[in-house]
């Protein structure tokens, strides 16, 4: 008599568990096609071959300035840290200047992350002197790191010309 308790109990349990989930599998399967009528996105696995990339650097927003020295270095990841084909430049000019001043302390935790991004990486910082200058700063008052170039625009046409692809 137990035996068959427990058979009926177990066969109750299987049958409710099953209605359950065909049930909610077919309000899910409901949802999805009343609320969301085109799916949902697939994952997918890339790889990209090594680029030649130029960002344009002007914020003075320290939010926006973290944002993209972390593509930057995602970027560099994602071309699977390929020093020999890779070329990533980050132009600085406008507001994003005061933050490589060498006086600037406020935002050291950014300057050690944009160092860091270019230690044994093929990733540097040129900096619009002229800009620069305009803003009283001179080539003394900036981060070693950084190389200065004549002008920000003129280095970005360069650097478009010799096949870099621009970011911003």
């Amino acid at each position: 008599m137990a035996s068959k308790l427990l058979m009926a109990m177990t066969v109750a349990s299987y049958l409710l568990f099953t209605t359950t989930a065909q049930a909610n599998e077919t309000v899910q399967s409901k949802v999805t096609s009343e609320a969301i009528p085109w799916g949902v996105a697939e994952a997918s696995i890339g790889t990209y071959e090594p680029q030649k990339v130029v960002y344009d650097l002007t914020t003075g927003d320290e939010a926006e300035f973290s944002l993209l020295l972390s593509r930057v270095a995602f970027l560099y990841k994602m071309y699977d840290s390929d020093a020999f084909d890779t070329s990533i430049v980050v132009v600085i000019h406008g507001d994003a200047i005061p933050f490589f001043a060498t006086a600037n302390l406020e935002n050291l935790d950014l300057m050690k992350k944009a160092y860091s991004t270019a230690l044994d990486a093929p990733i540097e910082y040129r900096m619009c002197e002229a800009a620069a200058g305009a803003m009283g700063f001179e080539p003394k008052d900036i981060h070693g790191f950084v190389k200065m170039v004549p002008m920000a625009d003129a280095e970005i046409i360069k650097l478009q010309k010799k096949g870099y692809a621009y970011m911003h």
